[in-house]
């Protein structure tokens, strides 16, 4: 007899405002597909959906299990999705009572509220197991009655990943809902005990899936109606298959089998985007990485991100922290990326990079920051692009270098003018390059819905639109860019409807502003172009205005 267990999820893998929008990750799938082998009926539930309807606690209260994924690796604001805090997750402890309660994930590594704390491993009180190492492995060894233990491994993974993909079907944002792909666990750079502060060498050398074990994933991920996807499960996606050493040459071969495997398998994907990408990889192999690259550009969607893990440009703090390449070989790689990717397709270039920046670590002092806002600038002097820079403080977990030897605390005040430095001086400028007014971005889907509503493409790391318009929640426009924010863009709906657009609205547009508001309303309706012409002038959007 089928019995129903509740997958509740509470983990978000990155700052949703910077990261991926709706996002439904790889331990829910593994973990609904371990379920269905078991002969339970797998109920999903996110940490949002039980925030908004308390009431669904009864849910879960009749469910015979309840299995929670939870846990932070990332700290950040959050849009669309905010993992379930400590509080949260002891208090769904206490106030589910019927079933079987179990909890995995990331909050098997420790729990912190936001960067800047050590994560601390600590009970979970009200639940009454923890499922250690792999979310799923460990469920299907407790529900065999072994141990609640689970050792890594894709030969048992990789079938559940499929039985259990239909589980996106029941994501509140479903279609749009990006399906996270896991191509590898472990880093190369771990040889020599990887970077001070990652969790990632706690896997070992890097463990490769299969080509037709992602391909197969995808295909049955495209047939429950998945359309957008993102490889973004490991350190380096141009090391995939590579060969053995810290920084290994990447084989552009099998990253165009892997991508056009992908591409196959859901043949009208929307989304298909990367995340990670070492630099050092780029720098030290610039032919192999090239190809690489074109590589992933063939078969991709544009508007992607490479997120290079920068962490610091001061040398002293590389070297205490066994970072992976150094401000040259970063500046060397964001070159690399801007001639390959830079090319526009649908509005926005192919691919772009992103900058991770990491304080508090060992040895960091003052200049630290210096050195960061100089290598910033020299980025922006060049006339080079980035799509966005990330700036966070380390969350040490045990097990890390940096859990016993950090600086967190020491240069709180300058940490934050580094901040305020960045979204002045350099994002902003890097928005107007990569966003100029009259930029059209299709299918902008809306998440907040207010008199400034906001929304974004789907995608990896999106830029944040703002539309000063009330617009119902999950509608899809395209938008034109008129201005910018320090981290967003302001937008109206393409074609813009110039004779009806409400006056909270004609201000924003390009030549009109607060002083000639009541002179386009006044003259309004417009016959054509140059009737509204002769009021506003022109402008950078006049090609998509409808009258």
């Amino acid at each position: 007899m089928s019995r129903t267990a509740f997958i509740l999820d509470g983990y978000v893998d990155e700052p949703a405002c910077l990261g991926v929008p709706p996002y439904i990750s790889p331990y829910i799938r593994t973990v609904a597909g371990a379920l269905q082998a078991h002969n339970y009926t797998a109920c999903y539930l996110t940490i949002d959906q039980l925030r908004k309807e308390p009431l669904r606690t009864a849910d879960l209260n009749a469910a015979d299990l309840l299995v929670m994924i939870a846990g932070v690796t990332v700290p950040g604001k959050y849009l669309g999705g905010t993992p379930a805090t400590l509080t949260e997750i002891q208090q769904i402890g206490h106030m589910v009572r019927g079933p079987k309660k179990l909890i995995g994930g990331p909050i098997g590594f420790g729990y912190a509220g936001e960067g800047g704390q050590k994560a601390i491993r600590q009970v979970i009180n009200g639940f009454d197991t923890l499922l250690t190492g792999e979310p799923a492995i460990a469920l299907d060894n407790f529900l065999d009655g072994n141990e609640p233990a689970g050792i890594f491994d894709y030969a048992r993974t990789d079938p559940w990943s499929i039985t259990g993909s239909s589980v996106i079907t029941q994501h509140p944002d479903f279609p749009f809902v990006m399906c996270e792909l896991e191509t590898a666990r472990g880093c190369s750079h771990g040889v020599t005990g990887g970077c001070s502060f990652c969790t990632e060498p706690f896997y070992g050398m890097p463990k490769y899936r299969t080509i037709a074990g992602i391909a197969a994933e995808v295909a049955a991920l495209h047939a429950s109606g998945a359309r957008h996807f993102r490889v973004g499960r490991q350190p380096d996606i141009l090391a995939y298959g590579a060969g053995a050493g810290e920084y290994p040459a990447p084989e552009p071969e099998k990253i165009d089998a892997l991508f056009a495997a992908i591409r196959a398998a859901a043949p009208d994907t929307k989304t298909l985007h990367i995340d990670n990408t070492n630099p050092a990889t780029i720098a030290r192999h610039e032919d192999a990485a090239r190809e690489a690259l074109r590589a992933i550009i063939r078969h991709h969607t544009s508007g992607d991100v490479a997120a290079f893990g920068m962490e610091t440009a001061d040398p002293a703090v590389v070297s205490a922290n066994n970072l992976k390449a150094n401000a040259d070989e970063v500046f060397r790689a964001i070159e690399i990326v801007n001639e390959e990717g830079g090319t526009r397709r649908d509005n926005v270039p192919e691919l772009l990079p992103g900058l991770n920046f990491v304080c508090g670590l060992a040895g960091e002092t003052e200049l630290t920051y210096d050195l960061n806002e100089q290598f910033l600038a020299r980025v922006l002097n060049a006339g080079l692009s980035v799509r966005r820079v990330n700036i966070r403080q380390v969350m040490p977990f045990e097990g890390t270098r940096v859990y016993a030897d950090n600086t967190l605390g020491k240069h709180d005040r300058r940490f934050r003018q580094f901040k305020e430095y960045v979204r002045n001086k350099i994002d902003l400028p890097m928005l107007q390059r990569i966003f100029p007014i009259g930029t059209v971005l299709c299918d902008v889907r809306v998440e907040v819905s207010g008199d400034l509503s906001f929304g974004r493409q789907p995608g990896s790391y999106p830029i944040l639109v703002g539309i000063p318009l009330r617009l119902p929640e999950r509608t899809v426009i395209d938008t034109v860019v008129v201005d910018w924010g320090m981290r967003s863009i302001t937008a109206l709906p393409a074609p813009v409807e110039i004779n009806t657009l409400p006056a909270s609205a004609v201000k924003w547009l390009p030549g009109v502003g607060k002083k000639k508001v009541a002179s386009v309303i006044a003259k309004r309706p417009f016959r054509d172009l140059e009737a509204y012409r002769k009021v506003a002038g022109k402008s950078a959007i006049d090609d998509v205005m409808r009258f």
